[in-house]
């Protein structure tokens, strides 16, 4: 990468090293190689960025970012974009491994709930068999069982489920459930939408953890923090599609965060208008003294 600086091999090499990373860590890192603030130099840190890319691209690597569905974070990572029996070699898992991972993914997936997540043990009951017939379709033979696969037991299931959770791939939900880690969000991107998963209507991104339209007939899904974002206000939150109102109960947390924003925003307005009504008394003095 002779085009790089040291700062710009900083960057990838702690996204090498550590995994995928927080928005807030990310820009700190960047702030303390830089010193500069992403937020106020947005322009640097999107052209940094590309920089980057234009040199992984050699490789068919990718800096990328994306959303956490399950909390709306953000995230900075590291992909390969090849997928194919080479780049198998590339990773620590076998093949029975990847089987059982890529048989959790699509049972997330196809949640129609839209709830984004399994529960522990139907991920350890998913049926490795489908990946085995989907592979020989796409090459037109006969599905045949290895061994391998076929004596997965249900202990290297657990095993393996824990490692993904561990490694990010999968991620354990607040209710003890399997999702998708930040790696999934980050590396099936192309693949999410290639397999056809509804996407969210207001950021067009694949919807694997969404609100979905309670109106019957209506297949429209937005991410919570896609609807927070466009509609702040819970009694302003409509279908974008059929315009029914967006039905979905309030949680507490949600209900608290609401009335704090709007005790923030009667705040400042009350302090604008104490301060135009100050600065206008100030003038109205200054008039007074000037006549006199």
């Amino acid at each position: 990468m002779p085009n790089l600086s040291w700062r710009h091999h900083a960057l990838v090499q702690a996204l090498l090293s550590r995994g995928p990373m927080s928005e807030s860590k990310f820009h700190s890192l960047f702030h303390a190689l830089t010193k500069k603030d992403p937020g106020s130099h947005k322009q640097l840190f999107n052209d940094c960025l590309l920089a980057i890319n234009k040199e992984l691209a050699y490789v068919q690597f990718e800096l990328r970012a994306c959303r956490n569905q399950y909390n709306g974070e953000v995230c900075y990572g590291v992909v390969n974009n090849v997928a194919d029996e080479q780049a198998k070699l590339g990773t620590k898992y076998s093949v029975p491994q990847i089987t059982f991972y890529k048989s959790v993914v699509e049972a997330i997936v196809n949640d129609v709930t839209g709830q984004g997540c399994i529960s522990n043990i139907n991920a350890l009951y998913v049926q490795l068999e489908s990946q085995l017939a989907i592979g020989s379709q796409s090459q037109g033979g006969p599905s045949t069982i290895p061994p391998a696969i076929r004596n997965f037991t249900m202990s290297q299931k657990e095993k393996t489920l824990e490692e993904l959770v561990k490694d990010g791939w999968l991620c354990s939900t607040s209710d003890g459930n399997i999702g998708l880690g930040v790696r999934s969000f980050l590396d099936l991107r192309s693949w999410l939408r290639m397999n056809d998963v509804p996407t969210c209507d207001i950021c067009n991104e694949a919807g694997v953890k969404a609100e979905l339209c309670h109106k019957e007939g209506c297949m429209v899904r937005i991410h919570s923090y896609c609807l927070k974002k466009k509609f702040p206000r819970r009694a302003e939150r409509v279908c974008p599609v059929c315009g029914s109102l967006w039905g979905i109960r309030a949680t507490k947390r949600e209900v608290v965060e609401e009335e704090e924003n709007e005790e923030l925003n009667e705040s400042t307005q009350t302090q604008t208008q104490g301060q135009v009504q100050a600065a206008s008394s100030l003038r109205c003095s200054s008039r007074k003294r000037l006549r006199s």
